[in-house]
């Protein structure tokens, strides 16, 4: 069953920031039209009807080119450090795991029976392109899904100025020290159900943390004014690995000290050819 679809009014905003990271850069304002956006992040089941029905197969699944890569076929997956590490090299925590997929996000020894209501993971941008065309619905714009993260406010967070008002954890994000002690977020330790965090004031789940979602905007250095985007709608061909698409939300991997980037302003780059395990993706449809 597809994720319901909430009807988004069209509106204007400032989009970015200039109080955090330089990619955010500049504040400018941002006209959306109305659209409708998926409630929450595909959920593993949800991957999996598309899978069974289509019999697609994932990216981190197929074979490799031998010319572009020197890998078997799998996925990037986080792994904690023993201890305190130097935090510009982020291959101290980053590893590729071979048999890594959407079904196995871990690697061949896990699965997915017992968290069917978690965010998909291990996509790569082709295949969360395939789904939505599957489910005829599209990948959100990069200001679309601020937009709808923001719910109307211009604070730092979609809920206010603090990270934790009141001492409330707001949303899965890094509990501990990053990147080698973990304490849990409300006791999930890794990716969460999806809703188990209070929704935005759109009633929109998990737009803040539990995984990053791919958009179907090409990412650049800072926000482009120079140029329109290219369609929201277009189809994505072959994954270029020299293409890097715009993600947004931050995950259950950031932390304060590393990757604070749980806001909706935040973004980050990933090549279109990279599947991790910690994004996923939801769908949104145009509205006539």
């Amino acid at each position: 069953m597809l994720t319901e679809l909430v009807e988004l009014p069209g509106g204007v905003y400032r989009m970015g920031s200039t109080s955090f990271y330089p990619e955010e850069a500049p504040i400018h304002t941002v006209a959306v039209r109305p659209f409708a956006l998926e409630r929450h992040p595909v959920t593993n089941a949800q991957y999996a009807e598309f899978i069974d029905a289509t019999d697609y197969v994932t990216l981190a699944e197929r074979e490799l080119d031998p010319s572009l890569y020197v890998a078997e076929p799998g996925a990037l997956v986080f792994t904690a450090t023993d201890g305190p590490v130097d935090l510009r090299d982020w291959r101290q925590w980053w590893r590729w795991v071979p048999g890594a997929c959407w079904r196995h996000p871990t690697g061949p020894d896990s699965g997915i029976d017992d968290i069917p209501d978690h965010p998909v993971v291990q996509v790569a941008y082709p295949d969360a392109v395939a789904y939505a065309r599957w489910a005829g619905r599209r990948l959100p714009a990069e200001a679309e899904w601020e937009y709808a993260a923001r719910a109307g406010s211009a604070s730092t967070y979609p809920w206010g100025e603090e990270a934790m008002p009141g001492g409330v954890l707001m949303a899965n994000t890094w509990q501990g020290a990053f990147p080698y002690r973990n304490d849990g977020a409300a006791g999930w330790f890794g990716t969460s159900p999806v809703g188990a965090f209070a929704a935005n004031g759109w009633g929109l789940s998990d737009m803040i943390g539990n995984v990053w979602e791919w958009t179907s905007t090409e990412y650049s250095a800072h926000h482009r004014l120079d140029a329109p985007p290219k369609s929201c709608c277009a189809p994505a061909g072959p994954a270029d690995p020299g293409v890097s698409q715009a993600l947004k939300g931050g995950s259950h991997l950031c932390a304060p000290e590393y990757c604070h980037r749980y806001r909706a302003s935040a973004r980050s780059p990933q090549s279109q050819d990279t599947a991790t395990s910690h994004i996923g993706f939801r769908c949104a449809m145009t509205l006539s």
